[in-house]
């Protein structure tokens, strides 16, 4: 949960239906995924397929005792208030209508939940989890500052010797000459220095970078040899960049969604088929970039895919909708290394580590 929110109060809903649009907001309020919640309840010994629970938020109906027990718990509600939600879905499937008048003096109001600013931290118990996995706090940090290169030199003795012993102007200019060809050779070198910090990588040859078409694609990160995947065997859905030759888990592909946008449809070998999305609607700045279920109006599953640069060197991936506007999908931390994670970041002047290609897979 963000600073300044509060953990919804069963205790306010007088319908099935407000029953369950606060079990929505606590979801929301979560920041989890559905496959960090199934994940948070096994860890606690409780059974919570994600697709039930999409289903069970998408119903009418009021969900089992069971079922809305693993449900809140996962999402970090502590045990002294897990048995108002409890109580409160009894009264609502006896009388159809919560019907008190008066709050019950025995229920104290619901504590405020603690926000939990370690992102990607599965265990624990509050439901402000953050987004993704590895370590907390990833951002995008500066890409190095430009070299400071030696000056030429502390100068000649040339006033050492005498007569012949002494440099004449050929020498002095010949040094000269010299010290020039040298300084240069150290400027082009700072150049390429800056170019791989800034890249993260060096010595690969430009590549024409691949419009987005729809189909299966393989998303490159732009001027490198890295792809994105998931790390296979975790639960979380972040999406990583890994060498393309390992790359393949899960397999991607591009959907039209309607004017300009595009949906980046997965297909995990074993999750199913999914959609890569920014959660809890954008409002966490560094919200992981991820692969979950498609269609959970909580995620940002729309995007644009902006071309940069004349000529064009690659594309932006922006999310629509986001509520943090004027952020790309972006490569953040080590950009030189593998598993290296995406995330949602301010969009940068240059573009640095924002920019992918989608090369085509027959």
């Amino acid at each position: 949960m963000t600073p300044g929110e509060h953990a919804p109060d069963p205790r306010e809903a007088r319908s099935p239906a407000e029953f369950l649009a606060r079990l929505q907001t606590l979801k929301d309020r979560s920041g989890l995924t559905y496959r960090e919640l199934s994940a948070r309840a096994e860890a606690s010994g409780d059974v919570l397929p994600r697709s039930t629970v999409a289903n069970m938020l998408s119903r009418p109906t009021l969900p089992r005792e069971e079922l809305l027990t693993a449900f809140v718990r996962a999402c970090g509600v502590p045990p002294d208030e897990i048995e108002a939600w409890r109580t409160v879905r009894e009264e609502l499937a006896v009388r159809g209508v919560y019907g008190s008048d008066a709050p019950d003096p025995g229920h104290a109001p619901a504590r405020d939940l603690e926000p939990d600013h370690a992102e990607g931290k599965g265990g624990g118990g509050d439901c402000g989890s953050g987004d993704g996995d590895g370590p907390g706090g990833d951002a995008p940090g500066p890409t190095g500052a430009v070299p400071v290169w030696p000056g030429a030199g502390e100068g000649s003795d040339e006033g050492a010797g005498t007569g012949a012993d002494r440099p004449g102007p050929r020498s002095r200019i010949g040094r000269g000459l010299v010290a020039a060809v040298a300084f240069a050779g150290l400027v082009l070198a700072g150049i390429s220095v800056v170019a791989f910090l800034k890249d993260g990588h060096a010595g690969h040859p430009p590549r024409t970078p691949t419009a987005p078409a729809a189909g299966d694609v393989r998303i490159r990160v732009t001027g490198t040899e890295f792809c994105l995947g998931e790390r296979r065997g975790t639960r979380t859905g972040q999406v990583h960049q890994l060498p393309c030759a390992a790359a393949g888990v899960p397999r991607y592909s591009l959907a039209e969604a309607g004017d300009g946008r595009w949906r980046i449809v997965s297909d995990h070998p074993d999750f199913g088929p999914g959609c890569s999305g920014i959660p809890s609607g954008g409002r966490i700045p560094d919200a992981a970039y991820e692969d979950s279920e498609c269609g959970d109006p909580t995620r940002v599953e729309s995007f644009a895919l902006e071309a940069f640069g004349t000529p064009v060197e690659g594309y932006r991936i922006v999310p629509v909708g986001s509520a943090t506007p004027g952020t790309c999908v972006t490569v953040v931390g080590d950009r030189s290394a593998a598993w290296a994670r995406l995330a949602q970041a301010p969009c940068a002047p240059d573009a640095a580590g924002q920019l992918f290609d989608f090369d085509r897979q027959d």
